[in-house]
């Protein structure tokens, strides 16, 4: 017969992570780790749950590295002189001066303003994985981690 491995305990076993260790524990005892899988040992049905890991993609934004090179294009396509967009999107000249000689890099509350104005897209969706992210020094690292990094990085 199965038993808790912490205190002996032969009564509602499940599989939990108690400090970084998968252990078959009791009721009471699970409460000390991360519960992994519920399953009552022992009868012919089990209850499966896991929990999700928090891996999930982070989604970032950053400005287009040819921002200068567009805002200048669609301006110009419009016809319309530094001094004039800047008026219009309620901005200084010499702001959009140093955005088209890449001196400045926009706010994205500016090049929210400028795609709006111009029809152009200057903001750029970039999706970072988490596991490309993994701290190898850090102590709460799984081998299931390194694992999914591995998987992740040859597909």
């Amino acid at each position: 017969m199965i038993a808790c491995e912490m205190c002996g305990s032969n009564k509602n076993l499940t599989e939990a992570i108690v400090e970084g260790v998968m252990l078959t524990v009791c009721e009471n005892c699970a409460r000390f780790g991360k519960v992994v899988e519920v399953k009552i040992i022992g009868e012919s049905y089990s209850k499966t749950h896991v929990q999700k890991n928090n891996l999930r993609p982070e989604v970032l934004y950053d400005i287009v590295n040819d921002y200068s090179n567009k805002i200048k294009g669609a301006r110009e396509t419009m016809g319309l002189k530094q001094e004039e967009l800047a008026l219009k999107i309620s901005e200084r000249a010499s702001e959009i001066h140093n955005l088209e000689s890449g001196k400045l890099k926009p706010s994205f509350q500016l090049a929210r303003k400028l795609e709006k104005f111009l029809n152009i897209k200057l903001i750029e969706q970039i999706v970072e994985d988490k596991l490309s992210k993994i701290n190898f020094k850090d102590k709460n690292i799984t081998i299931g981690d390194v694992i999914k990094l591995k998987k992740s990085k040859n597909e």
